[in-house]
């Protein structure tokens, strides 16, 4: 019946049944649609991975200094709270990078560039106990909100079969991320409370953008969204 040879019957003079036809499955189930292929390659991932870390130990670190010269004692509690996400952090990125053949993580933790560097100085510059919202604004209106920017773009361009790893880790430092942003603009709008201050918080975030912008982002130009050149592999 038909055009197709019926392989379970016997082949001919051998008294052997023939091998049945293949049973193979497709690579994805018919429910999972996921992409395979991303934008990043490994190197870039890498890349990107290496900036993230450095980035979070860089405010871990302000973070934990910070605590012995805020007065406020509701705002240093909440930035030991805050501290302790950032290690987290930068120890998953820590993890990761040997997954992504980079067995020396300390060769890609580094900044993205020297305007990143000169960022995170100018961030952590503000010392003094009465510079507490200076502190705050470029911690919580500036750097974690380019934070939350690289991760949701990194999250929702990367391929989600061969990335899982660094999705799911970015899924967990969102949270992180969105939940500390929050709690940072509430301890802000709680210290902001004169014209003073309004102007105080605009002009620190206006001199901390302007080198963000500079910088390009947390992974340099192309943070969220610029074509890059890295193609997958």
């Amino acid at each position: 019946m038909g055009d197709t040879p019926d392989t379970t019957t016997a082949s001919a003079g051998t008294g052997v049944e023939a091998l049945p036809a293949s049973t193979a499955r497709d690579p994805f189930a018919p429910w999972d649609r996921r992409d395979l292929p991303g934008i990043f390659g490994v190197s870039e991932t890498a890349r990107r991975v290496g900036n993230y870390k450095w980035t979070e130990m860089k405010l871990f670190e302000a973070l934990g200094g910070w605590i012995a010269t805020v007065p406020e004692l509701d705002i240093k509690m909440r930035l030991g709270a805050h501290c302790y996400h950032h290690a987290w952090h930068a120890d998953l990125w820590n993890q990761r990078l040997p997954e992504l053949r980079e067995m020396k993580p300390e060769r890609l933790t580094q900044p993205a560039n020297e305007a990143m560097e000169r960022f995170i100085a100018a961030m952590t510059e503000p010392e003094a106990p009465e510079l507490t919202i200076e502190k705050l604004v470029g911690v919580y209106r500036v750097l974690i909100p380019h934070f939350i920017s690289a991760y949701t773009y990194h999250r929702n361009n990367t391929s989600e079969i061969t990335d899982a790893p660094t999705i799911r880790s970015i899924n967990f430092i969102l949270q992180d991320e969105f939940d500390d942003w929050r709690d940072g603009e509430m301890m802000l709008q709680s210290l902001i409370t004169t014209p003073e201050h309004v102007r105080r918080a605009a002009d620190h975030q206006a001199k901390l953008e302007t080198i963000m912008v500079e910088a390009g982002g947390i992974t340099g130009p192309g943070s969220i969204g610029n074509p890059i050149d890295d193609a997958p592999s």
